[in-house]
């Protein structure tokens, strides 16, 4: 597999040996070719649920940021107005700004694949000059 960005819920279930996605999370991880990819609000997202019940975890998803095992997408002021229209297209689902940060960072990147358990919402967002992603780990 080409780089993959990686949602929220994909990163928990990695770090959380708990998690009853741990299985799939692992898998998926381990599949992508090179380092996995995402952006801050997946990594705030992340790191609040992770604080609930496992906050050894909000200290391993930093460290993987630190020492390159998951890289950034950085996203600036130039952004936000893609990051509006995503969400102002996709409300009626509603897309929060960890999704519509992922799909923007696919579309300035050229990632077309990510890494997600939330199915539903992003076999519906298209990425300009994409279209669909392509969603790991497969049901």
């Amino acid at each position: 597999m080409a780089a993959a960005l990686v949602d929220a819920g994909v990163l928990i279930g990695y770090l959380d040996s708990r998690d009853p996605a741990h299985p799939d999370a692992v898998r998926a991880m381990e599949a992508a070719t090179g380092k996995p990819w995402t952006t801050w609000p997946a990594v705030t997202e992340a790191a609040h649920l992770l604080g609930r019940e496992f906050p050894a975890g909000r200290d391993a998803l930093l460290s993987m940021i630190e020492d390159g095992s998951l890289r950034l997408v950085r996203l600036d002021e130039t952004d936000a107005p893609r990051l509006r229209q995503l969400m102002a297209k996709y409300a009626d689902l509603p897309m929060d700004l960890a999704d519509a940060a992922l799909v923007r960072a696919a579309e300035r990147e050229g990632i077309d694949t990510v890494l997600t358990f939330d199915r539903r919402d992003f076999k519906v967002y298209r990425a300009a000059g994409i279209g669909a992603l392509k969603i790991l780990p497969k049901p």
